[in-house]
Parts: structure tokens; C-alpha cells; sequence
């Protein structure tokens, strides 16, 4: 069975003033459908740049990226994406946030509306559709986000350090809600994070980059069961395989140190 998305030897080359920058060095993954994957590295390792390059905002410089067996070419909606700011339109409120890619399609109102309402029940917001984004926390704000690139159907959800900016308790219950969200829509979902209890406790499999040029180093598929809960980051499963990838990250950090 064909992997739901391949990244196939894609290398990313930027051009700077001070001269040419590789962010990403023949790099290659596969997403099965439904699979959470989790990529993990250093800071300025390219794991962003890998997302970028699957959204079709970045234009590899070598190597093909193919979802459901195409060819990405640019961006499109069978891709959603979620990034560490929120970027909702605060003119808008919740659930016209929510409803807006389904506006821009022709959507009948009726169906938006049923959509919307869908996605504010499972993402816990149930009665704050009228609410603008400055009425609602970070946390919040950023679960409107997620609802938002759901309620379009895309084929694969992209995030890029969603709950960064978040403190550490409203990050904690963020990763249990997306948990819940991804055990009802069996999304199929690539998430870039630097932290490493997140990478274990979200993911199905971790792929963990190497320094800058990115490369993968090592894919470690995570040996704890679903469904999961808070508890599962006090087993002793988890805390070998915390150590183990701190380790991997700390020899890349160092080597970035040092260049």
C-alpha cells in the first residue's frame, strides 16, 4: 500500500547575501494514512522548512514530495495547516473563523454552520462561537485554529510548533485535546516540535533531524498504546525513550555549537 505522503530526497538550498544556506540535505520520510509523525531537532535544523516544502509554500531544490501518490506543486486544499501563531482574522468570530474556508468554497450556510458546530463541540469551546479572537486565551485561540484547517477536510493536517507560544499547563491539556481530536477524525498528521515529551507523548513515530543541513538521523516508532493520557509521561516506557532522544538531540546541538 502506497504511503499517504513521501518525501522523497528533497533538498532545500536558500540564497543569502553572505551566500548559499543548505536548510535540507536528501531528505526522505513516508506518512502512512491516519499516522501521527512527530519530526524533532535541533534549533535551525530545517524541521520547518520541511513543512514548508510539504505545504507547497517552498519549492524544493532537488527532490519530489507526492501526496496520495501527485506531485506537489504549490499549496492546495488538501492540506491544512496550523502554525505556532494563530493567525485567525479578528474581525471574525469563532465560528466564522472556523467556517471560513468552507465560505470561500460556496459552502451552503446551513452546512458551515453544522460544520462549525461540529468542531466547536470536540475542540471543547461549545458556546464561545460568538466570541471574538481578543475574548479568547491563547490556548483557545489556537484550538480555533485547529478546528479552522479540520473543518476544511484536508487530506494531511501540517503543524508547526502549535502550542510554542503557550505555557507550560495550557500546552499540556492542548496536547490532550489534540490527542482526542486526532483519535475522532483519524487525521493523518505531520507535527514539528522541538520539544521532546511532546514528540513521544503525541506521536505514533519520531523523526528525529540531524543539525543543519538537515538530514533525518534516526525514526523511532513510539512503543506506548492508545489511547493516551498525562499519566502515560510518568512510565518507565517513556522516560527510557525521553533519555534516548534527549541524547540524540544533545549530540546534534552540540555539533551545531560548533560549527
Amino acid at each position: 500500500m502506497t504511503p499517504k505522503l513521501i518525501v522523497d530526497q528533497v533538498g532545500k538550498v536558500f540564497s543569502t547575501k553572505a551566500g548559499e544556506v543548505v536548510a535540507l540535505d536528501q531528505t526522505s520520510f513516508s506518512v502512512e494514512e491516519g499516522e501521527f509523525v512527530t519530526i524533532l531537532g535541533p534549533s535551525g535544523c530545517g524541521k520547518s522548512t520541511i513543512l514548508r516544502v510539504v505545504a507547497g509554500l517552498e519549492e524544493p531544490t532537488s527532490g519530489r514530495v507526492y501526496l496520495d501518490g501527485k506531485e506537489i506543486k504549490g499549496p492546495g486544499p488538501d492540506r491544512g495547516m496550523v502554525f505556532q501563531s494563530y493567525t485567525l482574522y479578528p474581525w471574525l468570530t469563532v465560528e466564522e473563523n472556523i467556517a471560513f474556508g468552507l465560505q470561500l468554497k460556496g459552502t451552503p450556510k446551513a452546512e458551515q454552520r453544522e460544520v462549525a458546530h461540529h468542531y466547536l463541540e470536540l475542540i471543547g469551546l461549545k458556546g464561545f462561537e460568538k466570541h471574538y479572537p481578543i475574548q479568547l486565551s491563547g490556548g483557545m485561540k489556537q484550538r480555533v485554529a485547529i478546528a479552522r484547517a479540520l473543518a476544511n477536510d484536508p487530506e494531511i493536517l501540517l503543524m508547526d510548533e502549535p502550542f510554542g507560544a503557550l505555557d507550560a499547563q495550557t500546552r499540556a491539556i492542548m496536547q490532550e485535546i489534540l490527542l482526542k481530536v486526532w483519535e475522532e477524525s483519524k487525521k493523518t498528521i505531520l507535527f514539528i516540535t522541538h520539544d521532546v515529551e511532546e514528540a513521544i507523548f503525541l506521536g505514533d513515530s519520531i523523526y528525529v533531524m540531524t543539525a543543519r543541513p538537515g538530514r533525518l538521523k534516526k525514526n523511532i516508532k513510539v512503543p506506548l498504546p492508545r489511547p493516551r493520557d498525562y499519566q502515560n509521561k510518568h512510565t518507565a516506557e517513556f522516560l527510557a525513550l525521553k533519555q534516548e532522544l534527549l541524547e540524540l538531540i544533545r549530540e546534534e546541538s552540540i555539533k551545531a555549537a560548533k560549527a
